[in-house]
């Protein structure tokens, strides 16, 4: 294969962001694309097979853009954009990136950052109710609660209650100090954090003393009608079919809903079903209801916490198949030893 060479001009501006500390982002680049990258007086030299090249100058040109708007680049955009590229997809950064669904309380930009997420943040917008199904660190929760932030300061909705299931994970309630509300705010605590990040905690503290924001445990929505409000299950793998029915019939005029889980880490008791599993098979083709699948490559946490994902996935897969092949040798009817 013939080997070619081209130039991209890089503003002095914007090689810090692009190059990486270090030059990491475009070593990264130069292993995984299979070119050479050469700096030269504020000029970038890409040289190798002319597909590969092709491939790196788009996602360098990218790369500028990105940083052009004021993005800091980060290791999640290089892996994302690289693995878009061994795939001969069509890099979609710069549309994710015009996609912005608020500011934090610092003033940084919350966007959805791969197709999985957008897609996700498109069915919220679609929907009246939405399912955000995936692993941790898919964004699950925070997208859903900027989603919700937003449509709460734009009068979209009166207000905005947060809950999720009080399930221990392998400990129990009662040995934890204090009343029951210190008891049940550990569990709550993931919601509280990204209310504060993204509204502040001035601001949150104002409205939830006002009852415009309201975090509870699931078994508090009983016997309720939520009108007018946006409306969040977290955890939802850790409900159970009854409570799920529960907390879906609570829905009234005006609300949208966006319940998230990971089908991968239930805490419920052996032998015990989850309520997500079943809304699943039962609503999928239910109209005004969406079902938003992310996976692995969704990931927007630490690149580390991708892998070890795609490591349980893996070997949770082969568990699953050697299951199988055990209870299928099981059931075959061994002929008999007498004579």
């Amino acid at each position: 294969m013939a080997v070619i060479e081209e130039q991209l001009e890089i503003p002095a501006e914007h090689e810090k962001n692009v190059y990486g500390e270090f030059d990491q982002n475009v070593k990264k680049i130069e292993r995984t694309l299979g070119v050479t990258l050469l700096s030269r007086d504020g000029s970038l030299k890409i040289v190798g097979p002319a597909s590969n090249v092709a491939a790196a100058r788009h996602m360098l040109e990218d790369l500028i853009e990105l940083s052009t708007r004021g993005n800091e680049i980060t290791e999640q955009n290089i892996n994302y954009m690289l693995s878009m590229a061994m795939e001969s997809r069509e890099s979609d950064v710069l549309e994710l990136d015009s996609d912005l669904i608020c500011h934090t309380i610092n003033g940084r930009a919350v966007k959805p950052k791969t197709v999985g997420q957008k897609q996700y943040v498109d069915a919220i917008r679609n929907h009246m109710i939405t399912f955000g199904i995936g692993p941790a660190g898919t964004g699950k929760t925070y997208l859903a609660m900027a989603m919700a932030i937003t449509a709460f300061r734009n009068d979209e909705v009166s207000r905005i209650i947060l809950t999720r299931p009080a399930i221990e994970a392998g400990e129990k309630l009662g040995f934890l100090p204090g009343d029951l509300q210190s008891k049940i705010d550990p569990y709550l605590r993931p919601l509280y954090d990204a209310l504060y990040q993204i509204m502040g905690a001035e601001s949150f503290q104002k409205n939830m003393e006002k009852g415009l924001i309201e975090v509870a445990p699931l078994a508090y929505m009983r016997g309720r009608t939520l009108d007018d409000a946006y409306i969040i299950l977290d955890e939802a793998q850790n409900t159970t079919p009854a409570q799920m029915k529960m907390f879906l019939t609570r829905i009234g005029f005006g609300s949208k809903v966006v319940i998230t889980g990971d089908m991968t880490q239930k805490d419920l008791a052996a032998g015990v079903t989850s309520g997500l599993d079943v809304a699943a098979k039962v609503l999928r083709k239910v109209e005004g209801i969406s079902f938003c699948e992310l996976t692995s490559r969704d990931v927007v946490r630490h690149p580390l916490v991708q892998k070890i994902v795609e490591a349980y996935e893996k070997y949770e897969k082969k568990d699953t198949a050697r299951s199988r092949r055990d209870t299928h040798g099981s059931r075959q009817v061994r002929p008999s030893s007498r004579k």
